[in-house]
């Protein structure tokens, strides 16, 4: 996110560079995003690297089947095993477990 907030911030820098500098036609745009282009290659490098990286883990977790919350979907899956198979046997509903206070449950 950061990352991005900086190239978008050079890109206002380049466009208000060059309208200052009198370029006003349609190559303004063009000029500017080359510009950015290049100086957020060269003045951003560590933030890159740094996206990089984050992204990276987050596809390898996805990958491996990590869960953002893995504690809280484990017994919410299992309270719902629970209560299909009270509903299927005919039986009474298991009660709500209070792993989490002031969360309300069906």
């Amino acid at each position: 996110m950061t990352y991005s907030a900086l190239r978008l911030g050079l890109l206002a820098a380049c466009f208000a560079l060059g309208y200052w500098a009198g370029l006003r036609t349609w190559l303004l745009l063009l000029v500017a995003t080359f510009s950015a282009w290049g100086l957020s290659y060269v003045l951003l490098a560590r933030q890159r690297e740094a996206a990089a990286v984050h992204l990276a883990e987050r596809a390898a977790r996805r990958a491996g089947g990590g869960r953002r919350f893995p504690a809280a979907a484990e017994s919410d899956a299992a309270h719902e095993d629970a209560l299909d198979d009270a509903a299927r046997s005919g039986a009474a509903a298991p009660p709500v477990p209070d792993d989490e206070p002031g969360r309300d449950r069906p």
